[in-house]
């Protein structure tokens, strides 16, 4: 427990001296994000946009219509939304579309061949 214990405590001090900060790339035709009254609403191809309340402690930017900046003090909450929002599409190997979390990438797969 010393080893969890460390990282926990140097987390805690990261945090609140340089904080934590996660980009989300949304990567597909027509995804896009936008900031409303603390809310962040995301068109992902459904029907209807995706809302979501942003958490108490996270400050959210949405620099361009297919970036989002989430930053907080608390790692383990910015990453808890970030992987939320991920839920909703996540990466997929065929296509190469979905919400890449920092700089995820994933091996592109080759289709069926007859």
């Amino acid at each position: 427990m010393w080893g969890t214990t460390r990282a926990l405590i140097n987390n805690a001090i990261v945090g609140v001296s340089d904080g934590y900060k996660v980009h989300l790339r949304l990567v597909g035709v027509g995804y896009r994000g936008t900031l409303e009254n603390n809310v962040l609403s995301l068109k992902l191809g459904y029907s209807h946009p995706v809302l979501m309340k942003i958490p108490e402690g996270l400050t959210c930017t949405v620099p361009q219509p297919n970036r989002v900046i989430l930053s907080g003090v608390d790692l383990q909450q910015v990453t808890e939304f970030a992987a939320k929002i991920q839920r909703w599409r996540k990466p997929e190997p065929y296509n190469q579309k979905g919400i890449f979390i920092n700089d995820e990438t994933i091996k592109k797969k080759e289709g069926k061949k007859k």
